[in-house]
C-alpha cells in the first residue's frame, strides 16, 4: 500500500528532487511568476507557501531556515523585505496556478505559478 508516499517524484533521485525544487522557488521568488509544468506548479505551491509563511515572522532563526533551504542569500532577502510584508495580514494562499495551453512539442500541460 502507498500510505503518505504522494510526492510526484518526476523521474528523478532524491537530491535532483530538492535541487529542482530549490531552484523553482528561487526563480518564482526572483521573478514572482514562472511558467512550468503543472505538476511541478502543484508541487511547488506548498514548498513555497510554507517559506513565505516562515518568512512573515522575522528573527535569525527563521532567517537561517530559510537560507538552508533556498541556498540563496538574495533571494531569502527578497523573500523577507518584498514578498512577506504583503501577506502579513493573510493566512494563506499566496500562490496562484494559472492553467497555460500544453507545451507544443510534447503536449506537457503548462501552467503559470505566481504570487497573488
Amino acid at each position: 500500500m502507498r500510505h503518505h508516499s504522494n510526492v510526484r517524484k518526476f523521474g528523478r533521485e532524491k537530491t535532483q528532487r530538492h535541487a529542482l525544487l530549490r531552484s523553482l522557488a528561487c526563480n518564482l521568488i526572483r521573478d514572482s511568476r514562472i511558467r512550468t509544468t503543472t505538476a511541478k506548479a502543484k508541487e511547488l505551491r506548498p514548498y513555497v507557501e510554507k517559506l513565505v509563511t516562515k518568512a512573515k515572522t522575522v528573527n535569525i532563526a527563521s532567517r537561517r531556515l530559510i537560507i538552508s533551504r533556498l541556498h540563496s542569500a538574495t533571494e531569502t532577502k527578497k523573500l523577507f523585505e518584498t514578498v512577506a510584508p504583503k501577506y502579513i495580514d493573510r493566512k494563506g494562499g499566496y500562490t496562484r496556478i494559472i492553467r497555460l495551453p500544453n507545451r507544443e512539442l510534447d503536449g506537457s500541460p503548462m501552467s503559470l505559478i505566481e504570487f497573488v
